[in-house]
């Protein structure tokens, strides 16, 4: 008998499948009497649910008894090529893969503000957006959704509308006869809000639960059909039903078993002019739900279209920075049809930062950017799990303390110039380091490590006093391999490439120089081989900033495999160069693109920003930035905040400056902000303290 253990984001097991029997408990599923077939010298399980829609799995590693799915989530691993998809028509626009990324937006406005909407979908469309949606709650504001369509009709504008609906289907069918899109949340359309109560089913209470469903649902599908409306299956983390938490956690899993209780009535009732989305505040949660709906509609054989997101993203650079990490990851992968960056700002601001990743999405699959073929064995997809790099050690005979120049929750690196060591205590203060008489101290959010690309003279006293001072308080002094055979700085950690350490140049260097090694990730396997050899500090991962053939993630992908093939555990820092004169938002939706899609995989121990002429806080800041949107290192008061809508009942954008105002202070401490309760609760889980929109002149502070 043929036994294996499951994760539970397997959709299709259910306790009558025949030839199945399983224990579930919180964690795993236990599957007895499976097929077993030989697939390239890998033995594989093949699962047959009772919908016949087949699933295979493997072993996680060599003898685990944990087996993981076996299906692809994307097109290709080592090249961005977009996922084909079916084409998916909202109105008068076509989205899927055929089609360019459509970008899109939502009003703030109230929505029986007929005049106020109209105008603020107006500036939207003159703004360059695809489509909007608009929050539509009762039968008063689907009343005025008809006032609205005709008005933009009669001011030529025929910019299709989405119309948002949470616990109110009747509201759904009645503005189905006018908008031309309809998003249903499967968290709250057919099943109660969510008392996050813990249920408990028998397999019959859980089938009467979906036909309920089916009952509920059936009317606005039948609709949708009949009008030629299209449809969006948005799951939101925040918002799941207490059915879904209690049968399958709150987790990406229940995320996407959410969204195919729906799609599956769809398909029953051949209707398919819908696409999905999963949406969380949380970039490492939105793209495992994402990777995982993914995986069951290529084993399903479906081809729906993707709305990305990433729900309650915040504000400013933090909210550009979050939407980058998680669209930004699936977009270099080739998923996503139509985007949206939500900001607590007004909705026409979503755009630009909208296009710029949309922009990203469609050159890195325009060209397919990537690197040659290669079988990868180790990145986890489907659930978070960081490769902890060996922080430096220290040894015998150290004349100074190398263990701080790297961070256990990843490090902060910036590139110095010798303009900057003219100024020591301006320089430690842009290091946002401490001064004490003038002397500087590691804080909590101080950069770990320096790279001065050109050494100061032997002669110039106070520039070398600078980096010696540094250097006493465990700040890793970075510098290439010429400038310390010319310029020799003491107890500095020395960045060679392949070609230096393979012509042995390094070995000029007096005994115990500490190395870092510079690498491209898509070089020969026979290349990589003298890192077995070498006792390196780090690695930094580096492409340059011209590079155009070659993808930073799939490289670094490439590169962080061979590693654990080879059983090294080099800290490795992404290395990013930008092009002199970059917009800031590229370069914060580039590093969150190409460094976060390596670290929402636990791929990755800190950064190293560069950007000519750019202002060294903002790279430093950006930087943080980047490690907190990745779950990894805390340095500054976490923020959950919605974008606001028709719903909310106050001025979001100014309640939520004027909470930062008061809180920004308050490092490791995580504060949500809500407009209502439709994600509220369950969006600031993870919150220590929530704002939340209750009623007219109320709110609710959750503790």
């Amino acid at each position: 008998m043929a036994t294996g253990t499951l994760p539970t984001s397997f959709v299709g097991l259910k306790n009558k499948d025949n030839g199945l029997s399983f224990t579930k408990s919180v964690d795993f599923v236990k599957v007895c009497d499976l097929p077993r077939v030989k697939s390239q010298k890998q033995k594989v399980l093949v699962v047959r649910n009772s919908s016949s829609e087949i699933a295979e799995f493997q072993a996680a590693s060599e003898g685990s008894p944990l087996l993981v799915p076996r299906q692809k989530y994307c097109e290709s691993v080592h090249k961005t090529v977009r996922r084909k998809t079916r084409t998916v028509m909202v109105g008068n626009v076509a989205i899927g893969s055929e089609h360019p990324i459509r970008i899109q937006t939502m009003t703030t406005s109230d929505t029986k503000d007929v005049a106020a909407t109209v105008e603020e979908v107006m500036r939207i469309a003159d703004k360059g957006a695809d489509l909007v949606r608009i929050t539509v709650q009762g039968r008063k504001e689907a009343d005025a959704a008809f006032d609205i369509k005709n008005t933009l009709v009669q001011k030529n504008y025929n910019i299709p509308l989405v119309a948002d609906i949470h616990f109110a289907p009747a509201v759904a069918l009645r503005v189905a006869e006018c908008f031309d899109k309809i998003r249903v949340n499967p968290g709250n359309f057919a099943d109660r809000r969510a008392q996050f109560e813990q249920l408990e089913y028998t397999e019959d209470d859980y089938q009467k639960e979906l036909e309920h469903i089916e009952k509920v649902f059936t009317p606005l599908v039948e609709k949708c059909k009949k009008y030629g409306r299209a449809m969006r299956i948005g799951t939101n983390h925040g918002s799941l039903s207490d059915r879904i938490m209690s049968y399958y956690g709150d987790s990406p899993r229940g995320m996407v078993e959410s969204a195919f209780e729906f799609a599956r009535i769809c398909r029953k009732l051949d209707f398919h002019n819908f696409v999905f989305s999963m949406k969380a505040s949380n970039p490492v949660i939105m793209v495992q739900a994402y990777r995982l709906l993914l995986s069951e509609m290529y084993a399903a054989g479906w081809d729906y279209p993707l709305h990305l997101g990433v729900t309650e993203a915040g504000e400013g650079e933090d909210g550009r920075m979050k939407s980058a990490i998680g669209i930004g990851t699936l977009l270099q992968d080739g998923l996503g049809d139509t985007i949206r960056v939500s900001l607590t700002e007004p909705p026409e601001l979503e755009i630009d930062p909208c296009r710029r990743l949309a922009q990203l999405g469609t050159k890195a699959a325009n060209l397919q950017l990537g690197v040659a073929p290669f079988e990868e064995k180790h990145r986890r997809y489907f659930d978070f799990q960081r490769r902890s790099g060996q922080l430096p050690l220290q040894k015998e005979g150290d004349e100074v303390d190398y263990r701080g120049v790297l961070h256990r929750d990843g490090s902060v690196l910036m590139s110095v110039s010798l303009d900057q060591l003219k100024t020591p205590e301006l320089l430690y203060k842009s290091l946002a380091a401490k001064l004490v008489v003038g002397m500087p101290f590691k804080d909590l959010a101080t950069v770990d490590s320096i790279l001065v690309r050109e050494l100061p003279p032997l002669d110039d006293i106070d520039a070398r006093l600078a980096l010696k001072r540094l250097i006493d308080v465990s700040m890793g002094v970075l510098t290439p391999l010429s400038e310390q055979l010319t310029k020799p700085l003491p107890n500095a950690i020395v960045v060679v490439n392949l070609k230096e350490l393979s012509s042995g140049a390094y070995k000029l260097l007096p005994e115990g120089t500490r190395l870092a090694v510079s690498v491209r990730g898509d070089e020969p396997y026979e290349e990589l081989d003298i890192l077995k050899d070498v006792d390196a500090v780090m690695l930094l991962h580096h492409l340059p900033s011209t590079e155009e053939k070659v993808s930073r993630v799939h490289a670094a992908r490439r590169l962080f495999d061979y590693l654990e093939d080879n059983a090294l555990t080099f800290p490795v820092i992404h290395h990013i160069e930008f092009q002199e004169g970059v917009h800031r938002d590229d370069l914060v939706i580039g590093a969150g693109s190409n460094a976060g899609a390596l670290l929402v995989d636990g791929l990755g121990d800190g950064l190293l920003l560069e950007a000519p002429a750019q202002d060294f806080d903002f790279l430093r800041n950006t930087s943080f930035n980047l490690l907190q949107g990745c779950r990894m290192r805390n340095t500054k008061t976490e923020y959950v905040s919605c974008p606001s809508c028709g719903r909310t009942l106050f001025d979001l954008q100014e309640i939520s400056a004027e909470i930062r105002e008061k809180t920004s202070h308050l490092p490791g401490v995580s504060i949500a902000i809500m407009g209502c309760i439709v994600n509220g609760p369950g969006e600031m889980a993870d919150a220590d303290f929530g704002y939340v929109g209750g009623a007219p002149g109320k709110i609710d502070l959750l503790l």
